[in-house]
């Protein structure tokens, strides 16, 4: 068969696959469509394709049984669900940053909602954040987890993708435990990588390029 035959049929047999779950009333992503499939009905826009992520508001019970059957929703669809309290959230817009970390504390909650949101919407996409840092300024870099280190200097300017060389990763956990860049270079932490680096979330980096 030709290119263009071969190409039908593939097309062909994803959109039967697609179909038989449409008409079972399920959304497209509960078609079982593998990451080689997607691509193929790319064009097509689909909205119940879209990754979903589900936010269980609840108040002072935290609703159990219903926070469990969301739950069971979103596992049945591979997509991400967080817990929020909208009232709890209210209360904390009101005190200090200062304030606001010790009630979070005498809650028992590591972060805010609006964090929640965005780390489970940056799960939910497979991005991960990787920062550079100097005397000017320090940047936020969003990228794809697995992105290689040229691809992910791209991201900055195409010049360090072109000219890279290397890049010297410091983990984030480990400068903060030492206090910062310094020490932590003093502590033999950053390592320089190379071009097939996977940059990890988290990493604060310096990159080395020559164009």
């Amino acid at each position: 068969a030709k290119t263009g035959d071969k190409a039908m049929i593939k097309e062909l047999a994803v959109l039967e696959k697609l179909k038989e779950a449409l008409e079972k009333g399920k959304p497209a992503r509960e078609a079982g469509l593998t990451e080689d499939e997607k691509p193929v009905i790319k064009e097509l826009a689909l909205l119940t394709l879209k990754p979903v992520l589900y936010v269980a508001n609840v108040d002072d019970s935290g609703n159990p049984d219903k926070v469990a059957a969301v739950e069971n929703i979103a596992k049945s669809e591979g997509s991400q669900m967080v817990v929020i309290s909208s009232k709890l959230e209210a209360e904390i817009a009101e005190l200090s940053d200062e304030d606001a970390k010790s009630f979070l504390a005498e809650m028992g909650l590591k972060e805010s909602a609006l964090n929640k949101l965005i780390h489970g919407g940056y799960k939910l996409l497979n991005l991960i954040t990787f920062f550079t840092a100097g005397e000017k300024e320090s940047r936020a870099w969003t990228i794809t987890s697995g992105t290689k280190a040229p691809q992910a200097a791209g991201k900055i300017h195409s010049d360090m993708e072109r000219g890279f060389i290397a890049a010297e990763v410091v983990h984030y956990p480990d400068m903060i435990a030492c206090g910062g860049y310094s020490a932590a270079r003093d502590k033999g932490l950053i390592h320089t990588e190379g071009k097939n680096y996977e940059f990890q979330d988290g990493d604060i980096v310096i990159i080395r390029f020559n164009v």
